[in-house]
């Protein structure tokens, strides 16, 4: 496996993270949008985290390459505090968080093997550090108990759904297309 970056591989993270912004962008009108729905359990928002944590999983399964869960994850959060979002800049150091969580994952098993297990590992790596961010930062005011588990449990438990399973499956889709003939992910015929 080569660990040196090609130029598709920096124009394919790039356009992740900038779709994923624009993303991300609507995903916080709809998160705030929905914030009244859930009064009756506020943890039970974090339901929709995993969408936030795509990149990272897509990033790494499509690139297979050091960094390329943590880039398109940190790009994508830079692009939508630059549009706008009532967190502000916060999410630049909490995207970056995200991608490393992520990133640990491919790691941990060398960059070589990216089964749906692997893709589940790396989303719940995210999630963990996405939710652990919120209940520091946001809500470390709220009880652990009544508000912070349940919201880290839920968050996770949304990233291995959405990003985990969901990203793995949407690359195995890209991999069937012939889009990702370029990279390893799209001649992987255990992936498709």
């Amino acid at each position: 496996m080569s660990t040196k970056w090609r130029t598709v591989d920096i124009v394919v993270v790039a356009v992740l993270a900038v779709a994923f912004g624009v993303i991300f962008w609507g995903w916080d009108a709809l998160w705030n949008a929905l914030t009244p729905v859930f009064t009756f359990f506020p943890p039970a928002q974090a339901i929709l985290y995993g969408t936030w944590l795509l990149p990272a999983v897509l990033g790494g399964l499509i690139i297979r390459k050091p960094g390329a869960a943590v880039i398109p994850e940190l790009v994508a959060s830079i692009i939508s505090s630059f549009l706008g979002n009532k967190w502000g800049v916060t999410v630049v150091w909490q995207g970056l968080l995200e991608g490393l969580g992520a990133e640990l994952f491919f790691l941990v098993f060398l960059y070589r093997w990216f089964k749906l297990p692997v893709a589940v590992l790396a989303a719940v790596g995210a999630g963990l550090a996405a939710t652990i961010f919120d209940a520091v930062v946001w809500y470390s005011e709220l009880e652990f108990g009544a508000f912070k588990l349940p919201y880290v449990a839920i968050g996770t438990f949304s990233a291995l759904l959405i990003a985990g399973v969901g990203g793995y499956y949407l690359t195995r889709a890209l991999a069937a297309t012939g889009v990702l003939d370029r990279f390893p992910s799209g001649r992987d015929r255990e992936l498709v």
